[in-house]
């Protein structure tokens, strides 16, 4: 089935097949009014999969806002919506807010989807965490702990492959903790390290926006990938938009920043930009230097000591070959292709 999507820029005619499903596939559907025999929650849909965790499960989401803080801990879970403006699965949860046994939930812990198993997929809805960044960063006793993952692919996922989705947060919207995988026509909007962590992941014909946020100078950061220094690859962007919200001003958002966390010195961050076309506000420095602490000394992860690379950047936020913006050859390509990224797995 072909679906017409629209990015910045105007309207994209592509093919989006579903995650590869099996014709005997379980399912279930989930819808407001429980008609059917459909669940009204997604959490009972995903509570009702069969024992077997080897046997996929696919839940099919109706329309409709679905507040539920959600943890997928079984193998192949497929969710599908009823379109990205149509199904939108939310939360409001930051890192700075009280669990019920009084400690904060962290960043992982505030996302709104947690995915911690293999073979997940999801298609045709959005993933959102609505906790009100702005208000919060303009009030004088806002929390201290502002990340709100929406979507978090944690420990044990795997093999995750999302299509025609909007991921949707300000600071630390997509946690690609680990593990592998493949993101195609879809949006994903923050501001700050907003797509962020150690995974070795496609972003293919994305938009990626960046969102306003108050203050001046510098606006934010696309990616703080933290990629291990035996992994070859980590975030590789090939054909998106690097678009914006109104008002944002030029050359006030970064490309990202290399994030040692925690002060590992095996973490070297990996991230590639290949024919992406990036607007006027990315900064034509493109990347930047990020802290961190080891051994009670802070210190900085510089660009030109990490994997950060372009190739065929288009736009008027393209920038020229510098010691922060280090460009690819053509030779330098097949270490990016998808067939070589991922070893034994070759989706769909």
């Amino acid at each position: 089935m072909t679906r017409r999507l629209f990015l910045a820029g105007g309207a994209l005619s592509a093919s989006l097949p579903l995650p590869a499903l099996a014709a005997d596939t379980p399912h279930v559907h989930v819808a407001k009014n429980g008609r059917n025999g459909a669940f009204r929650s997604i959490a009972d849909a995903l509570a009702a999969a069969p024992d077997d965790p080897a046997k996929p499960w696919h839940i099919a989401i109706g329309p409709g806002v679905w507040e539920e803080k959600l943890r997928i801990t079984r193998p192949h879970v497929t969710l599908t919506g009823a379109g990205r403006h149509r199904t939108i699965l939310t939360y409001s949860m930051a890192a700075g807010m009280k669990r019920p046994d009084k400690g904060n939930w962290g960043t992982y812990g505030s996302s709104a989807v947690t995915v911690e198993a293999p073979d997940f997929a999801a298609a045709h809805l959005s993933i959102r965490n609505d906790f009100d960044y702005v208000a919060n960063t303009l009030r004088a006793d806002g929390i201290n702990g502002a990340q709100a993952v929406a979507l978090a692919l944690g420990p044990g996922a795997d093999r995750s492959v999302l299509r025609d989705v909007a991921i949707i947060g300000h600071q630390d919207s997509f946690y690609l903790r680990s593990g592998r995988a493949l993101v195609e026509d879809s949006l994903i909007a923050g501001s700050v390290d907003f797509i962020f962590g150690g995974a070795a992941a496609l972003i293919r014909n994305c938009e990626i926006r960046s969102r306003l946020r108050p203050g001046d100078g510098v606006q934010g950061f696309v990616a703080a990938p933290s990629t291990h220094q035996g992994q070859p690859v980590g975030f590789v962007f090939r054909q998106c938009r690097l678009t914006r919200e109104d008002a944002l001003p030029d050359g006030s958002v970064y490309l990202g920043r290399p994030w040692r966390a925690g002060g590992n010195m095996e973490l070297l961050g990996a991230s590639a930009f290949i024919d992406c076309w990036m607007d006027a506000h990315i900064h034509p420095d493109g990347w930047t230097s990020m802290g961190y602490t080891r051994d009670g000394t802070r210190t900085e992860l510089t660009p030109g000591e990490a994997r950060l690379f372009e190739y065929g950047s288009q736009g008027p936020g393209s920038g020229s070959a510098s010691r922060s913006r280090r460009l690819l050859s053509t030779g330098d390509l097949v270490t990016f292709d998808r067939s070589n990224m991922w070893g034994d797995w070759q989706p769909a």
